[in-house]
């Protein structure tokens, strides 16, 4: 099931694969004597990109609009849409379009035929590159050779199998000319239904806060535990950031200009979709 299946559904509405789901719920009567309201809004996020063309109104429309799906969706973007009379929404990790008139969402990739591009990929594209570009060298881990041709930015998990079979061809990358930065992502996820923090979650703080970072993660990703350390840290943020960039497994490989390459690749395959363009995952 998808994610937008899960986010709908958790809300109470089931969407098709590619329709229009109307935006608008029957509102409960009101009593007598009970206030008027204003219309809820989705969550705005602290670093949101409102496009020049999408005036307050329109800002507005869209935001109330999410709303009567999920009032805790949390919107990253609104642009105008390359169809007429829609708007490009980022939100909780999908994309959508909802009409101007805010009735219609809907829920697919837009394809212009003119030119045989995928707008949606392309927009999803610029917007990861764009939040990508905002993690500081710091906080990311990083195998790199002395002069790279390319660096990707690789979402990792210290337990994931593919992740491992990855790390293991660390210097055919290196080798290959590309650098290969890693970003924090424990699919277990940050905390536990009872509120403590996950043991991946746990592990990869240990690696991120070790003296050596480099080696405790080659380490932990090999199997052995890293020695328990805490520290101001960034594998909660950078979690988020894989949720806001509608990540949902480990490896997730980012091109340079933000495009998914693939998951467990080689280093050949990679070059050569950084090189003709093409997808390797097909995202």
């Amino acid at each position: 099931m998808s994610m937008l299946k899960q986010w709908l559904l958790a809300a109470g509405l089931v969407a098709c694969s590619f329709g229009a789901t109307a935006a608008e719920t029957a509102a409960a009567p009101a009593a007598p004597t009970a206030a008027p309201t204003a219309a809820p809004t989705a969550a705005p996020a602290a670093s949101a990109s409102i496009g020049q063309g999408v005036t307050p109104a329109a800002e507005k429309m869209v935001r109330e609009s999410i709303a009567k799906v999920s009032s805790k969706a949390v919107i990253d973007e609104i642009d105008v849409a390359p169809i007429p009379g829609f708007y490009m929404v980022i939100v909780s990790g999908q994309m959508l379009y909802v009409s101007a008139d805010g009735k219609y969402m809907l829920n697919g990739e837009l394809v212009d035929l003119s030119s045989k591009q995928n707008t949606s990929k392309l927009a999803w594209a610029n917007f990861r590159k764009a939040q990508i570009a905002k993690v500081p060298a710091s906080q990311r881990i990083v195998f790199a050779p002395a002069h790279p041709k390319v660096t990707i930015s690789v979402f990792t998990d210290v337990n994931c199998a593919f992740c491992r079979a990855l790390h293991e061809h660390i210097a055919d990358f290196n080798k290959a000319g590309i650098a290969v930065e890693y970003l924090a992502w424990p699919r277990e996820g940050v905390t536990t239904t009872a509120g403590r923090p996950t043991p991946t979650y746990t592990e990869m703080v240990s690696v991120w806060c070790a003296s050596d970072r480099k080696a405790a993660f080659s380490a932990a990703i090999d199997g052995k535990a890293p020695k328990p350390a805490t520290c101001t840290n960034p594998v909660k943020d950078q979690f988020d950031l894989g949720l806001k960039l509608g990540l949902d497994g480990t490896p997730t490989i980012y091109g340079p200009d933000g495009r998914v390459l693939g998951g467990y690749v080689t280093p050949d395959q990679l070059l050569r979709a950084i090189e003709d363009g093409s997808d390797v995952s097909g995202s």
